[in-house]
């Protein structure tokens, strides 16, 4: 069992000198999801048989000196709206109960051209909409570093399980911050690429124009590999971009020399402790480390929240109009009507938090508040985008907490919704521009863990691995574990 403490990279190593085996990597990943998933509940369907036939597979790959790619061997595991053919796809919602993927995303296809082991689908907010994972249709997954709280949303099952040591690394998708606040409240590195640097062929859409993959790791060269393995254009996703993808980890340096750093002033305001002096001590670190840190204005950034929810929210009431009643998915029985079908049917299938945005959306997209909304909104994003463009000719990144808070406690929710909505207040501007961000470890204040943000140019994913690499290799942060995890 000691061997699923390590790292990926950790891991390929044994698995290549001989020392370990597939099959037996594999069983000690099943071992510790028999152990702790009726506690955390991360994931939603377990692979086992699969699994453990698909790694026998690659040990008698290897035996025969044939190796697939840099995963062979290595398990990941997956948030459910991830297409796998022949395993479920519900994506936390009763609409998709026992639907099966007849085909596998792209990103999946590319693990299993590396030799990935697929473990399972992992458990998130219906539809991935929210930043709790309480809003899954299946119920809650708790966190590791604190078992009543929140492991933060909308991929809290794939942090969860990643921090728990139920698998070596994990795959989730950041509509608004939905993989890089999750890794935020497990200690985790948590990426968010470039907009089209991943495809989204077979990726439940949520926000056509905000989502995308992201990597869980434990730590910086993990990302950077397991990034590496996932990029690149994709016939099948027209958004994807046609761009060299160069080696993350082989150019991976902790070198901060000429490095410039950008601290908005209005990151801070009304940021709290301990969070806001975390983040200040960070700052001060990554000068000690040879990076220069600025303090500026930023004009328009501060809307990206409001012009987040108008946009992803008219985004998913049009994704979400397949789901009908009629062509997959749950159906109502005995309909009088077409309209009572429709109706019965999303309104059966469908959580409270889902039902919330496609009203939103909905509202925002009708012909009386088109121009007033949406519209409106994209022109701030435009604006949004221009500025951070111009911040990006004087700075190498932009610091900022991850978060404004540690996780909350399950069930702590406020009456007013806008106050969960804040929790995205620092993820959603990369979304808007399209933009990579990088979370990473910056300490714990009372055993709870604590992150920092780095938001790049487009394409500047190796610039944010390198300076997330410098400060994590000053610390120790990523080498602790959730108690509940020890074995």
């Amino acid at each position: 069992m000691a061997n699923i403490k390590h790292t990926l990279l950790e891991l390929k190593a044994k698995l290549d000198a001989g020392d370990l085996t597939s099959e037996g990597l594999v069983r000690e990943y099943l071992d510790q999801i028999d152990r702790l998933n009726p506690t955390i509940h991360a994931f939603l369907y377990v692979a086992r048989e699969e699994a453990l036939a698909q790694a026998r597979i690659l040990d008698q790959e290897r035996a025969a000196g044939t190796l697939r790619g840099p995963l062979h061997g290595l398990p990941i595991a997956l948030k459910d709206n991830m297409s796998v053919e022949g395993m479920q796809n519900t994506c936390a919602s009763k609409f998709l109960e026992g639907y099966v993927a007849p085909y596998d995303a792209t990103i999946v296809k590319k693990l299993k051209e590396a030799g990935a082991v697929i473990l399972g689908k992992l458990n998130m907010d219906e539809f991935a909409m929210g930043s709790s994972t309480e809003y899954s249709a299946y119920g809650d997954t708790k966190n590791p570093w604190s078992l009543d709280r929140i492991p933060g949303g909308s991929s809290g099952g794939s942090a969860a399980a990643l921090s728990a040591m139920m698998a070596p690394v994990t795959l989730g998708t950041d509509t608004g911050g939905s993989v890089r606040q999750p890794a935020a409240f497990n200690n985790l590195v948590g990426l968010k690429p470039t907009y089209g640097r991943i495809s989204r062929y077979g990726i439940t859409a949520f926000g056509s124009t905000l989502d995308q993959v992201g990597v869980f790791a434990r730590d910086v060269r993990d990302c950077a590999l397991m990034a590496g393995v996932l990029s690149g254009v994709d016939p099948m996703d027209s958004t994807t971009a046609d761009e060299p993808v160069p080696d993350y980890l082989a150019g991976l340096t902790a070198d901060l020399s000429g490095i410039r750093l950008a601290l908005p002033k209005s990151f801070l305001d009304g940021l709290k402790e301990p969070m806001k002096g975390l983040l200040l001590h960070t700052v001060e670190e990554y000068r000690a480390l040879g990076a220069t840190v600025d303090e500026i204005d930023l004009t328009f950034a501060h809307n990206a929240l409001a012009v987040y929810y108008i946009v992803a929210s008219a985004e998913a009431s049009s994704n979400l109009a397949r789901f009908d009643g009629i062509r997959y998915g749950r159906r109502a029985e005995n309909p009088v009507s077409a309209r009572d079908l429709y109706t019965r049917s999303r309104s059966e299938g469908f959580g409270e938090e889902v039902k919330r945005r496609i009203m939103l959306g909905t509202y925002v997209l009708s012909a009386g508040f088109y121009d007033a909304y949406y519209n409106t909104a994209l022109k701030v994003r435009t604006l949004i985008k221009e500025e951070l463009r111009r911040v990006f000719t004087q700075y190498d990144a932009i610091i900022g907490p991850t978060t404004p808070t540690g996780p909350r406690r399950l069930g702590e929710r406020s009456d007013n919704i806008i106050d969960e909505y804040l929790n995205d207040l620092y993820t959603v501007p990369a979304n808007i521009a399209g933009v990579p961000a990088i979370a990473f470890p910056m300490g714990f204040a009372e055993a709870i863990p604590m992150s920092c943000q780095l938001i790049g140019d487009y394409f500047s994913e190796p610039k944010l691995f390198q300076i997330a690499y410098a400060y994590e290799k000053a610390h120790d942060h990523i080498t602790r574990y959730p108690e509940v995890a020890t074995i």
